[in-house]
């Protein structure tokens, strides 16, 4: 991103409130990426991608429109203000939106969270890493096919300026590689993956140990047993429970609270998590996957304990919710180019427990361990739960055979109260969960 863009942002800005809005916003998103797919011992495509995206958002009193451009050209510019005037005054109004509260936008010096490195991957750079990963995927014993493997590079730069004084802008990078696996044959196949992704190219995990986790994990889920049907103990390995987390923070999202739709609704302040487990986000991680310096509209962010100690202590909320619910801002607004603020949250993470895994199964004399989860059988209004899993089943405490064609139910207020989280957390995603056991669950299977 130029070292203008934020002169550009700013004079957009004032074009619109010259010409009669009563406050505008304006960002700009640039983004670069280059990708290789690879299967069967050779490149399968190459990909690669370059954007420069400016969204306005112009406001008259409690009407707002927004508009988008590619095309930087100052006569492009001047047309996109006139058209994001014109469809503003023609909008029904919106009392709740509106730029965020001044005295709660983000003051400088920003701090050097290392979110971007310009180290420059070559193509020739990621077809190797990604012939690394599925060679070494190949040649675990058992492995007889691969469904891909691939290897990418980004970077991107964000830039915001407002009516009322923000302006600011940071870039970040990121790499990923991943390989999917397949053990048997016929109907006996069975496939699993693995991946790898980091702010800074030096930090990705070793090809070969992607590629060898990945065979091992698809030979380890051959040949697969039926559970009995019956409620047992289950245990989340860290790549599936993380998913719960993502439930939760959809869950507390401003727009589900205000619109009704979320079963956390009118359980703020209440012990949503057995005590001691805490859930937290954190923007500020030096090379984060998901941390940033400032939210979507401006608005200073901080550590916060989404969860502390078991007890629900906020919504996410950006100004429009935030007015709609009588609350203050909480710094997780997102934005596009294209539309209002929406939310997110940053590094997303449930703290670690005091037990591990092996210690945390010890006592189950049968029950299973979740690898896998299919479907997308979850009710945000209700908490019903129920999704088609895969795993192992675990005996006297210890992993044994593999499971699968089976479906696990609950309600996600009963899960969270009885989730036990274990000691192995590792911050390797933007959303992190350790191993967690969840009791009394109802397995459907033989």
């Amino acid at each position: 991103m130029a070292n203008d863009t934020l002169d550009l942002l700013n004079d957009l800005v004032k074009s619109a409130t010259k010409s009669g809005a009563d406050a505008a916003d304006a960002v700009a998103i640039d983004a670069r990426s280059r990708g290789i797919s690879w299967r069967n011992g050779r490149m399968e495509d190459i990909e690669g991608s370059e954007g420069e995206d400016i969204g306005l958002r112009v406001m008259f009193g409690k009407k707002q429109a927004m508009v988008s451009t590619s095309d930087r050209r100052p006569e492009n510019l001047r047309i996109l203000v006139e058209k994001a005037i014109t469809m503003a005054k023609a909008v029904p109004e919106d009392e709740y939106c509106g730029l965020a509260p001044e005295d709660r936008l983000t003051k400088g010096p920003f701090p050097d969270l290392e979110l971007y490195d310009d180290t420059e991957v070559s193509a020739e750079t990621l077809r190797d890493i990604a012939g690394e990963i599925e060679d070494a995927a190949r040649a675990v014993e058992g492995v007889t096919n691969s469904d891909g493997a691939g290897a990418s590079a980004g970077s991107w730069a964000i830039a915001l300026a407002t009516s009322h004084g923000f302006a600011g802008q940071y870039r970040g990078s990121s790499f990923s590689s991943s390989v999917s696996a397949v053990a048997g044959e016929g109907t006996g196949m069975e496939r699993d993956y693995d991946y790898t992704t980091a702010r800074f190219f030096s930090d990705m995990e070793n090809p070969e140990k992607i590629g060898r986790t990945a065979g091992e994990l698809a030979v380890a889920s051959l040949n697969p047993k039926m559970p009995e049907s019956k409620k047992m103990p289950l245990v989340f390995d860290p790549r599936v429970a993380s998913s719960f987390i993502g439930h939760f923070s959809g869950a507390i999202s401003g727009s589900s609270i205000a619109r009704g739709t979320s079963f956390l609704k009118d359980l703020m302040g209440e012990e949503i998590f057995a005590q001691g487990v805490t859930i937290t986000d954190d923007p500020f991680i030096k090379r984060g996957l998901s941390s940033k310096l400032f939210d979507g509209e401006g608005v200073a962010i901080s550590k916060t304990n989404l969860v502390e100690n078991g007890t629900l202590k906020t919504w996410l909320l950006n100004s429009a919710h935030a007015r709609q619910l009588g609350l203050s801002v909480t710094g997780h607004a997102s934005r596009g180019t294209s539309s209002a603020p929406g939310v997110s949250t940053t590094n997303l993470y449930m703290e670690a427990g005091s037990l591990s895994p092996d210690e945390l199964m010890e006592d189950i004399g049968e029950g299973i361990y979740i690898t896998g989860l299919i479907g997308m059988g979850v009710n945000g209004v209700t908490g019903d739960y129920s999704r088609g899993a895969n795993g192992f089943m675990i005996r006297d405490g210890k992993r044994a055979e593999a499971v699968s064609g089976f479906t696990i139910a609950s309600n996600l207020k009963d899960m969270f109260r009885a989730l036990v989280p274990a000691s192995d957390l590792v911050m390797k995603y933007g959303t992190n969960s350790p191993t967690v056991r969840i009791d009394g669950m109802m397995v459907a299977g033989a």
